[in-house]
């Protein structure tokens, strides 16, 4: 005879945390039919997912900064080239 063991996967846990009182205060006040841990849920979500846009965002801005004195150069060292090839354009194009 062969054992079978059922698993139950849950797609929530179970935690204990600590609250600031003002904010237990304002989750008492919510009406009885408002479900506390969706609610907990995505205010983590949508708080976590702002922090990694505002990470990204910070990456970003330090890397257009890092890199702006080369962007720069390399312009400037361009500007000429496409400046004639520019003119070389409008003259062939007025032929």
């Amino acid at each position: 005879m062969r054992a079978t063991t059922t698993r139950r996967s849950s797609a929530y846990e179970k935690r204990n945390f600590t609250l600031r009182t003002d904010t237990s205060r304002l989750l008492d006040r919510l009406p009885r039919d408002v479900n506390r841990s969706r609610l907990v849920d995505e205010a983590i979500r949508e708080r976590l997912a702002g922090l990694t846009r505002a990470r990204l965002r910070k990456q970003l801005e330090e890397g257009y900064t890092a890199r702006a004195a080369d962007n720069l150069r390399m312009v400037e060292e361009w500007f000429g080239l496409e400046e004639e090839a520019w003119e070389t354009a409008s003259r062939a194009s007025r032929k």
